[in-house]
């Protein structure tokens, strides 16, 4: 159940997104994207995602976010979303549930656009979940826009994005 403040609501001084003049292009045909989770450890969701965005014919600049790790799959990590030198348009989250709050909070003080959240462990657990959830609401509404969480990610044929860990 959404908190009262947080029911859908139509008014647009709750949304400042509603003012873009494409507001998905942000998803579909990214300039820029960082993997907040990206490793180099084999079978991982995050391998998998920086993996794929390299592997296709995505145009756009790779930001791997990593606090442990001065590069990723041969590109250069960042410690955090906060520290790219560069506008972010979106921002793929495949970091443990308890920290995807936290994480969408950096990204909206960053500017990023739109998030896809591919991490597990909300409201499909019970209760704890839902409030995890909430918490990405509250930080994300009228913000930034979020696909997720618990999702496979993103594919754009169009212009060669693969956001997905499949």
């Amino acid at each position: 159940m959404l908190k009262p403040h947080l029911k859908p609501t139509t008014d647009p001084a709750y949304d400042i997104l509603r003012a873009e003049r494409q507001p998905l292009s942000s998803f579909f045909a990214p300039e820029s994207v960082a993997v907040i989770g990206a490793t180099d450890k084999t079978g991982s969701v995050g391998r998998t995602l920086l993996w794929n965005l390299m592997s296709n014919p995505f145009g756009g600049t790779i930001y791997p976010i990593n606090p442990k790790r001065h590069s990723v799959l041969g590109i250069p990590a960042y410690p955090s979303i906060k520290s790219v030198p560069d506008q972010v348009d979106l921002a793929i989250i495949a970091t443990p549930a308890p920290t995807v709050p936290g994480v969408i909070g950096e990204c909206v003080e960053a500017g990023v656009k739109s998030a896809i959240v591919i991490s597990a462990g909300f409201k499909e657990i019970g209760k704890s979940g839902v409030e995890l959830e909430q918490q990405i609401l509250e930080k994300a509404r009228g913000k930034m826009r979020v696909i997720g969480p618990n999702c496979l990610g993103l594919m754009s044929p169009r212009t060669g994005l693969n956001a997905t860990f499949a």
